[in-house]
């Protein structure tokens, strides 16, 4: 598939959380295409540094990555202050990080229940809350929220992980219309059924299901972390400027 350049792109800052792998890495690489100067958080920091190294050697300029579990608000507040002070006002930010743990709805508990909408909401709220001041001083930016289909189709296996994606749009509506006359949109991505390796390994090891997936797709080919991304670049540039308080399938008309 052939990206599609926005120059617009071309040196701004882009903070990606959850970047060291799957469509979180396949941000990373894009953004790094455009000539973005890219950081990202996670709590893989193996994956992260081996990332950072990989784009460094294709696109010519590492990107900043910086340890972090999200889980923490403190750090995540922290590991931002740090990426703002190395590379100053962000641009964009897309709040990547989640975990769809399966879950049997009547074996949920208190703790795990605030685990799962830690992982895949709090942090969410919290890194827009810190990213807005720069956006504010640099008279603008682009905020993406990564929600799913998951809530629109009621996934039964996803009770928690379904309602804190569900949460996103909300929170995605309200930011919105908050801070859009700072001229920050802010929109909603919601992915189908992308199979990155730790979807295979996990969830899907059979192809025959993933085959029986994709026959419910009004368009039968896969989805891919790259076709995520391309929507990204494309809500993070100057192409998209009127657009906010959106949220976009790409799920290839998922039934």
């Amino acid at each position: 598939m052939t990206q599609a350049t926005y120059s617009s792109l071309a040196g701004r800052i882009v903070l990606v959380t959850g970047g060291a792998s799957g469509i979180g890495a396949a941000f990373v690489r894009a953004f790094a295409a455009q000539k973005a100067r890219v950081a990202f958080l996670d709590i893989d920091a193996d994956a992260g540094e081996a990332l950072a190294r990989e784009v460094a050697r294709s696109s010519g300029t590492e990107p900043l990555f910086v340890p972090c579990d999200l889980l923490d608000i403190d750090a995540l507040r922290a590991a931002m202050a740090k990426v703002h002070g190395l590379l100053g006002d962000a641009a964009v930010l897309v709040n990547n990080a989640a975990n769809d743990r399966r879950q049997v709805v009547s074996e949920v508990t208190p703790a795990e229940f605030d685990w799962t909408i830690g992982v895949n909401f709090k942090h969410v709220f919290f890194a827009a809350q810190a990213i807005v001041p720069q956006m504010q001083a640099r008279g603008g930016g682009s905020i993406i929220n990564m929600s799913s289909v998951a809530w629109m189709r009621g996934a039964p296996a996803l009770p928690v992980y379904a309602a804190a994606k569900a949460a996103i749009v909300g929170f995605t509506n309200s930011l919105a219309r908050s801070i859009g006359p700072d001229r920050i949109r802010v929109n909603a991505i919601a992915p189908g059924m992308v199979i990155t390796e730790r979807q295979r390994r996990l969830w899907f090891p059979d192809e025959q299901k993933i085959s029986e997936m994709r026959t419910r797709q009004a368009v039968p080919d896969a989805v891919t972390p790259d076709d995520i991304a391309s929507m990204a670049l494309f809500l993070a540039s100057d192409e998209s400027q009127r657009i906010t308080s959106q949220c976009f399938r790409v799920d290839g008309g998922l039934a």
